[in-house]
């Protein structure tokens, strides 16, 4: 049983056949904005000039530890002032002792002084990180 409609005989109205795009544009455009808009907040928020230097990218692991130095000296774990230098001692200490050891990456601003990145060093070594890597921009151009 099946149902029919009756159309006048010289009807020119015809099913259809093509997809409607809209909502699938609608969805992709919502996806790209939001990805507009998180992708700058993945990103450190301290602002640092990070030195030129060409070298190969490598992927960042989630158990990667990150300490910046600004230009003025400051040192941050991550994303938190450390407000003396025995506190990141003391969270190095902490980051070495973990299975499998993290890699420790420094983020310096290229105005900062060689001895605030020294002390970060130096704090590094004596907490027996096994891996340092300081990270950098690639300068523009071929």
């Amino acid at each position: 049983m099946a149902i029919r409609f009756a159309q006048p005989p010289d009807s020119e109205d015809q099913l259809i056949a093509t997809i409607n795009t809209t909502p699938l544009v609608d969805v992709m455009l919502v996806l790209l904005i939001i990805f507009l808009i998180t992708i700058p907040v993945v990103n450190s928020s301290i602002a640092v000039t990070l030195p030129l230097e060409p070298a190969q990218a490598q992927g960042q692991q989630v158990e990667d530890v990150i300490v910046t130095v600004d230009a003025q000296g400051a040192i941050y774990w991550f994303d938190t002032r450390l407000p003396a230098q025995s506190d990141l001692a003391a969270l190095l200490d902490r980051a070495a002792a973990l299975k499998p050891q993290p890699e420790l990456h420094i983020r310096a601003d290229a105005r900062a002084d060689y001895e605030s990145i020294g002390q970060v060093v130096y704090s590094a070594q004596r907490a027996g990180m096994a891996r340092i890597g300081f990270l950098t921009e690639p300068p523009e151009g071929p």
